[in-house]
C-alpha cells in the first residue's frame, strides 16, 4: 500500500508541474513543463547523492579514518542485505542523519558529528538502521525527486506574476486575480504532496530500520534526542537548502519564516509510539522463540562490542568519526 501511495503522489506532483506550465502558456506550456519534469527526474537520477552532501558540506570516511562509524555501517548493511553505503560525515552541531542515493548499489549514508556527539552507540545503530532502510526501499530517489518536482513547481508559480497575463482577458494565462491564486495554491499543493510523501515513507523506514538493528527502542531513544536538539540547534545548511529537510531522519529547520507552516515529517511523538508498539511485538515473538527453539527469529538482536579506543569506550588519541 505504501507503494502505490508513493506512485499516486508521485502523479500528482508531476501533474501540478503540468497543470502549473498549462496555466502560464496553454497546451504549449504544459508539454515544455512536462519536458522540464523530464529533465529534471533524469539529473536527479544520476546526481542527486552529489548535490546533496555537497549542499550539506558532507565529506567521505573510511575505515582508516572513522573506523568504528564504517564498521558499525557495514554490519547493519549485511543485516539489511543490501552493498555497503559510502559513508558521509557532516561538520554540523545539529544531531542528524540522512541517506541518498539512486538505488543501494549508488547509495551514501551522511551523518552530523552532533549525532555522533550525543546519542549513544544503539541509538547511532538504530538510525543507521533507519537510513539503511530507505536504501533499501530506494525511498532515496523517491524523495530527491519529489523534492526537485516540488520545487519547480513553486519556481514555475512565481514565473506566473510575469507570464500569466496582465487584464482578466488574457487568452494566454489566468489575468491578475487567477496568476496570484496559482502563485499561492500551486506551491502549497507541491508541499502538501511532499509531506504526504515523506510522512508515508518515515513510518515504513523506522520500522524495518528497528528490525534490521533489532532494537525499536534505541530508535525511539535517539527520536526523541533528536528531535529536541533539533528544535534548538539550527542547522545552518538545512535552512539554506530547506528542499532537502525531508531527506533527514527529523525535521532540522526550527521553524524560521516558513518554515513552521509545514512539516516534512511525522510527529516524533507517534512514530515513538509506534516504535514502542513494534518492541512489544518483537518481545513478544522472541518469548515464543524461546520456547520453540526450532522457530527462526524474525528479528535478532544485534551485540555490538565497546571497543576501548572507541568513542563508547576509553578515550582515543584518533577519533574515530573522522
Amino acid at each position: 500500500m505504501n507503494y502505490v501511495r508513493t506512485a499516486i503522489l508521485l502523479a500528482g506532483l508531476t501533474a501540478l508541474f503540468m497543470g502549473v506550465g498549462f496555466l502560464i502558456g496553454g497546451p504549449s506550456g504544459a508539454m515544455i513543463a512536462l519536458l522540464a519534469a523530464a529533465v529534471m527526474n533524469l539529473m536527479s537520477y544520476w546526481n542527486a547523492d552529489k548535490l546533496v552532501l555537497n549542499l550539506h558540506g558532507a565529506r567521505e570516511v573510511d575505515a582508516r579514518t572513522a573506523p568504528e562509524l564504517v564498521a558499525l555501517v557495514r554490519d547493519l548493511a549485511q543485516r539489511a542485505g543490501i552493498p555497503m553505503p559510502r559513508v558521509h560525515v557532516m561538520d554540523n552541531p545539529q544531531p542528524n542523519a540522512f541517506a541518498t542515493g539512486r538505488n543501494p548499489e549508488h547509495a551514501a549514508v551522511a551523518v552530523s558529528t552532533g549525532l555522533l556527539n550525543a546519542l549513544g552507540r544503539d541509538e547511532i545503530a538504530g538510525v543507521l538502521a533507519h537510513e539503511l532502510a530507505h536504501i533499501r526501499t530506494r525511498d532515496t530517489l523517491t524523495m530527491t525527486i519529489t523534492a526537485t518536482i516540488a520545487g519547480a513547481i513553486s519556481m514555475l508559480a512565481q514565473f506566473g506574476l510575469f507570464f500569466g497575463g496582465g487584464s482578466r482577458d488574457s487568452n494566454n494565462g489566468l489575468g491578475v486575480i487567477g496568476t496570484v491564486v496559482m502563485i499561492i495554491v500551486a506551491p502549497l499543493a507541491a508541499m502538501i504532496v511532499q509531506m504526504a510523501v515523506s510522512r508515508t515513507r518515515e513510518y515504513a523506514a523506522d520500522t524495518l530500520g528497528a528490525r534490521i538493528s533489532g532494537r525499536p527502542d534505541a530508535l525511539a531513544s535517539a527520536l526523541a534526542r533528536i528531535s529536541n536538539a533539533a528544535a534548538a540547534i539550527e542547522n545552518e545548511s538545512a535552512e539554506r537548502a530547506p528542499a532537502t529537510a525531508h531527506l533527514f531522519i527529523v525535521n532540522p529547520l526550527t521553524g524560521h519564516g516558513m518554515d513552521n507552516l509545514f512539516s516534512t515529517h511525522p510527529s516524533t511523538e507517534n512514530r515513538i509510539a509506534a516504535l514502542q508498539r513494534l518492541a512489544r511485538e518483537m518481545g513478544g515473538d522472541r518469548r515464543q522463540e524461546a520456547h520453540q527453539p526450532g522457530l527462526a527469529r524474525r528479528a535478532s538482536v544485534p551485540s555490538y562490542p565497546r571497543h576501548p579506543g572507541g568513542p563508547w569506550g576509553k578515550s582515543s588519541s584518533r577519533d574515530p568519526w573522522g
